[in-house]
């Protein structure tokens, strides 16, 4: 029989059937079908078309992001040769309502008022940046745009409106200075859109060359007018130069904080023009998704809380967190009262003086409750009613945490709590008011064992306060509260095995922040802590008080000797002592003027060497010195340029004729007891 030969049908058939081979393992694609990247950037050149008015909706035809994708891509071909031109009538230009997908940011044929064209800016570079030389960059931003970067710098706006965490810069106002450093989320700078003024474009275009004039040249006036964006903000960032800066350069502790951008480690691999200009100030450009992001509870609450306190000129901020503080050294409770934004700085970088402190000399008040909160009524009564009060609680509210925060807002009774949750943290029970007036606290009791176990409503409404009773008592009375949960979203790099670590690196930077205080003013050379002088305070001065432990009397000075130490001022008069060193048998409730570090005891001349910014006028008041058990950051003593050889405190063999480093330390007398002790060793 004779074989059949297969139609080509057949063979076609058979040939789809089998699997291709395929070279690589990125799958076929077909055309016009764009890539996930491809989709994202697409949606975003959308939506800024769309921010700037245009209805990007209309006259784009179906399949016109295959059209853009093959202009792209024509782009990395090599030119044709030269055709001549067809004759007929020109290429009709797109309707002004258009918008055009290679340049977002203005129409497809984008154009003043006066009808002359304004020049497109690469499809690649989203916000146009220039480098004006010795450390200053350049940066126009398109409104609802934002500029996410780390780093520090100065913020200057020229043209325009910026926003940054809800403050708005105007043209017009003072510079400012922004820290986007790494240990907390990126700062984010927005372009807000503003009203279309009423000068026409040669007139905007005037008092654009002028305002530009004193910062930049012709050739970079000329470039900002060509590539300017309708109703665009334009800013200068500058390298920041602070004593606050140069002196945390100067320790490897910190340095590393601040220096985040300079060095040769983690350069992308595609490194363009603005990288290289942005590096030169210190900043790098981030994704937006690095910068905070507040979840929709966390934006409602902000706006609640605003439209009750406008027209306000600052607010008072009552510090209640021993470990995290925002604006002292670590272990104080203080009350506060701002009135400048706070443009993303961490706390280690706006060290402020409060109103009233008290230094409680410990990182958490586990075992010692009352005395906590005796000393935030204490200090809660600096507060005089005038503005807002912010109250920031602990981040303990497991098991007696609960119960203290609960007593805390029995005692301040605040109109707002917000409650912060995560999917991360255990259960925790929502701090209603119904919740509060229930529960007792440790050292407070809820509505009903107040009542003794029963109410009668005959008479509910003549046991509460009213509005007279109020004001006049000395303590608050809680008459409930207004409950707002906000939900995060952010993921933290903290865990429950690293977060000792992180809170130690912020105690540490904190204080150092504190101790810039102590640089001369600007014209004057940076000095490292060794170098200064410090103040002498004769032991008959200021009574002493070791806050965390019993220490015995013939050890105490042991426990001063380069310390952290809190400057406090007592009611009782040192006068009538003249031996010392005086002790106080108990924690006094006092307010704290400021820190300080002893550097070292001359038992000869009996004084204590005491190094602080505190203002000598303020030293006059100081009376008594308590010691906890916050320590002196490390790199104190192990970093600080200058000295070489053996360091006192570090090491055990070092020369005795270093100040501070006598041996007399130990020769005490107390009545007609004669302890001599010689110091051998030095604290690691």
């Amino acid at each position: 029989m004779l074989r059949r030969v297969p139609s080509r049908s057949s063979w076609q058939r058979v040939r789809k059937a089998r699997p291709h081979l395929l070279l690589s393992r990125r799958g076929r694609r077909r055309f016009g079908v764009l890539t996930r990247g491809e989709l994202r950037r697409l949606r975003r050149r959308l939506l800024r078309a769309h921010a700037l008015g245009g209805d990007w909706k209309l006259g784009v035809p179906a399949g016109a992001h295959v059209a853009v994708k093959c202009k792209l891509r024509a782009r990395s071909r090599p030119a044709p040769c030269s055709q001549p031109a067809p004759s007929g009538p020109p290429a009709p230009r797109t309707q002004p309502g258009s918008c055009s997908l290679l340049n977002p940011r203005n129409h497809s044929t984008p154009q003043s008022r006066s009808g002359r064209p304004v020049q497109k800016v690469s499809p690649n570079v989203t916000q146009p940046a220039r480098d004006l030389g010795s450390g200053r960059v350049l940066l126009m931003l398109p409104p609802g745009e934002g500029f996410t970067f780390s780093g520090i710098c100065r913020v200057t706006c020229i043209y325009g409106q910026l926003e940054i965490y809800g403050h708005i810069i105007k043209q017009g106002h003072p510079p400012q200075d922004v820290f986007s450093v790494y240990t907390h989320s990126y700062l984010t700078i927005n372009g807000v859109p503003y009203s279309e003024p009423e000068k026409s474009e040669k007139g905007i275009r005037r008092e654009i060359r002028a305002l530009l004039k004193p910062y930049t040249k012709l050739d970079d006036r000329d470039w900002v007018i060509r590539f300017f964006p309708p109703l665009g903000s334009i800013l200068i960032l500058e390298r920041m130069q602070t004593r606050f800066v140069d002196f945390l350069k100067t320790y490897k502790c910190s340095s590393y904080v601040l220096l985040q951008e300079e060095g040769t480690l983690n350069i992308p691999a595609r490194v363009n023009s603005e990288f290289i200009a942005l590096r030169k100030i210190g900043i790098r450009r981030q994704k937006r998704k690095k910068g905070i992001c507040l979840s929709e509870s966390g934006l409602a609450a902000l706006e609640e809380l605003v439209s009750v306190s406008c027209g306000i000129p600052g607010v008072d901020y009552l510090e209640c967190d021993l470990g995290q503080t925002e604006f002292t050294p670590p272990g104080c409770i203080s009350l506060l009262n701002i009135t400048e934004p706070l443009l993303g700085g961490p706390p280690y970088t706006h060290q402020r003086k409060p109103q009233r402190m008290v230094y409680y000399g410990k990182m958490h008040c586990h075992g010692d409750y009352e005395s906590y909160i005796e000393i935030v009524k204490y200090v809660f009564k600096g507060y005089r009613r005038e503005s807002p009060l912010i109250i920031n609680t602990m981040g303990w509210v497991t098991d007696d945490g609960v119960l203290l925060l609960v007593d805390l807002i029995r005692v301040l009774s605040p109109n707002y709590v917000i409650q912060l949750y995560s999917d991360r943290e255990k259960f925790v029970p929502t701090l209603t008011s119904e919740y509060v007036e229930l529960t007792d606290g440790l050292y407070t009791k809820s509505k009903i064992r107040r009542y003794r176990g029963f109410e009668i409503p005959e008479f509910r409404n003549n046991l509460e306060f009213n509005d007279e009773e109020k004001e006049c008592s000395p303590v608050p009375v809680f008459t409930g509260h207004t409950l707002m949960t906000v939900h995060s979203e952010f993921l933290s790099s903290k865990n429950e095995k690293n977060r000792a670590k992180y809170n130690r690196i912020f105690r540490d930077l904190a204080m150092l922040g504190y101790l810039s205080q102590l640089m001369l003013p600007e014209p004057e050379p940076l000095s490292p802590l060794h170098s200064l002088t410090p103040y002498q305070v004769p032991f008959s001065a200021v009574a002493i008080r070791v806050t965390h432990a019993d220490v015995a009397p013939t050890h105490i000075l042991y426990a001063v000797n380069a310390s952290w130490v809190g400057l406090c001022r007592i009611v009782d008069d040192m006068k009538g002592y003249t031996q010392g060193p005086i002790l106080l048998a108990q924690n006094p409730i006092c307010d704290c003027l400021g820190f300080g570090i002893c550097r070292g005891i001359d038992m000869d001349k009996r004084v204590y060497h005491i190094l602080t910014p505190l203002h000598p006028e303020e030293l006059k008041s100081v009376n008594c010195l308590l010691i906890g058990s916050i320590s002196i950051p490390h790199c104190i003593f192990k970093n600080q340029p200058g000295p070489e050889g053996t360091v006192p405190y570090v090491t055990r063999d070092y020369k005795l004729s270093l100040p501070g480093a006598s041996e007399k330390i130990g020769e005490r007398e107390y009545g007609n007891a004669v302890r001599r002790q010689k110091l051998r060793q030095r604290r690691k």
